[in-house]
């Protein structure tokens, strides 16, 4: 009687119970609270004609962050989005992502609300009748802010201002406050503040007689020669001198940016792959960072917290160098404003060999923020270097979840910085997927020459290494460049030939 061979196991069965494992270990370990969000798909007159008020906004400001440095200045504000598409889900899931936004801003969330459209209002963004209900909440929350899960063209801010009585901020502002707040660098700081005056610009209002009033002439003061004539409005001066402001800090940015594209050159010169590491605002980049190559990075539970990209050497198991670079994170509608103005340190991210994606793995909707990391990644030149999918927190997600996105992305791994499960596979997925040098050489090496040998063990791929007698005998795969210096090096001592 023959025996029945065991039908062979599914691999994704393994690591489902390595990830319920993790996560049963994790749940032992940490004590995590999760939203209570409801799902509500039905589209019906209530939520057209209702602000909908959303669940577990807390009317407390939680610690952001252990190693916060900046005094927070608080504000009581009140968060209003247009839910025009998708699920109630994801409308919740946007203005969750705005609270984040507004903490991590320093401000203490009062309120959440959605309302049910098919596009936003041009005039109110919400609709006069709403905005009055939005008055009421505003004076009875006792707000000084209300802040627009969208981006608001000037005469929306100024009708929305006019109508609340209180200061209204949209997305884009407060992204751009966030960077402003974190921005540590000379050229952070300048893209910032080149982000937030091009902002600024079309947005630049007078008061009273200061849109029309002229300068020119005697009448301004005695502005001389030059300054005589039909003269311009004060707010045209106003925008002449951002204008001009503009233009020096893009030279600024320009000089700058010459010392990162000299190291760039270097190491391409040098043949050096590149690796980096991009994602979601908070996925745990500057965590994976710190854990491959011992960095030492700031990692804050905050939004944003890496403006200024930080690059360093890493080796791989078989000793070939190549660099991780740690990038800003990205955003769902990331302001065109800070793509234009941190272009020079996206850079880092465009012309890279490879890309470590990294995914927050215990997000509720992950997928929507992989799309709008390769939605940024696509807008700054970079679709086409290859891409690791690298699913981080996989310890505090849900198991079903990362197998979803592991069946979807053909290329990711599931890890967890925190607990160190995963990394491993990770970090052999990386080494295989660096690019590889591809001359073939089979040479006898001087032992006086000990700079090539070390050359070849970092920048090459080592196939057999033996020590003789004339030298050190290496077969191994080089970039040109180096078998060029070998070849040199061997026809200068013909008796060292092999």
């Amino acid at each position: 009687m023959t025996e029945r061979m065991p039908e062979p196991k599914d691999p994704y069965d393994k690591l489902f119970e390595d990830l319920l494992r993790e996560s049963a270990r994790a749940a032992s370990d940490f004590d995590s609270e999760e939203a209570d969000w409801q799902e509500n798909d039905q589209q019906d007159l209530v939520d057209r004609n209702a602000l909908r008020r959303v669940k577990s906004f807390s009317t407390e400001l939680q610690d952001i962050s252990d190693a916060e440095y900046r005094q927070l200045q608080l504000e009581r504000v009140v968060l209003v989005g247009v839910w025009t598409e998708g699920t109630a889900e994801m409308a919740e899931n946007s203005l969750a992502e705005l609270k984040a936004l507004a903490e991590t801003a320093g401000s203490e969330v009062l309120e959440g609300l959605i309302q049910r459209r098919d596009k936003p209002d041009p005039s109110t963004y919400i609709g006069s009748g709403k905005l009055i209900e939005l008055r009421q909440i505003v004076v009875a929350t006792g707000a000084d802010t209300v802040v627009c899960d969208g981006e608001l063209s000037p005469s929306q801010l100024r009708t929305l201002e006019e109508k609340l009585k209180v200061k209204v901020v949209d997305r884009v502002a407060l992204i751009l406050d966030i960077f402003a707040q974190h921005a540590k660098s000379k050229e952070g700081k300048a893209q910032v503040e080149l982000a937030q005056i091009a902002y600024l610009l079309p947005r630049l209002r007078g008061w009273g007689d200061s849109l029309s009033r002229q300068v020119g002439g005697r009448a301004a003061g005695g502005a001389g020669i030059g300054g005589r004539g039909p003269g311009e409005t004060k707010i045209e001066t106003d925008r002449r001198r951002i204008r001009d402001k503009m233009a020096k800090l893009r030279k600024e940015i320009a000089e700058m940016k010459t010392s990162r594209d000299t190291k760039r050159q270097e190491r391409k010169r040098f043949n050096i792959p590149s690796v980096a590491i991009a994602g979601y605002t908070n996925a745990g980049k500057s965590s994976l960072l710190n854990a491959l190559t011992g960095a030492g990075v700031l990692v804050e539970n905050a939004l944003f917290a890496t403006l200024d990209p930080t690059v360093r050497k890493c080796e791989t198991s078989e000793g070939r160098i190549y660099t991780l670079s740690d990038t800003v994170g990205f955003v769902r509608h990331l302001p065109h404003q800070l793509i234009d103005a941190f272009k020079s340190t996206l850079e880092e991210v465009s012309e890279a060999d490879l890309i470590v994606h990294v995914v927050d793995g215990s997000h509720s909707d992950p997928f929507e923020q992989i799309r709008a990391v390769r939605e940024v990644i696509n807008e700054i030149g970079g679709s086409e270097i290859p891409e690791i999918i690298a699913i981080n927190k996989v310890d505090i997600a849900n198991p079903d979840l990362v197998l979803e996105i592991l069946r979807k992305e053909p290329n990711s791994y599931a890890f967890s910085v925190r607990s160190g499960f995963g990394l491993d596979g990770l970090i052999h997925a990386i080494e295989k997927s660096l690019p590889h040098p591809h001359v073939e050489i089979r040479a006898i090496i001087p032992y006086k020459r000990g700079d090539l040998v070390s050359a070849i063990h970092e920048r090459g791929e080592i196939l057999s290494e033996e020590h003789l007698e004339t030298g050190t005998s290496i077969h191994a795969y080089v970039d040109g460049g180096l078998a060029k210096s070998i070849e040199s090096a061997i026809e200068s001592d013909p008796s060292d030939r092999e």
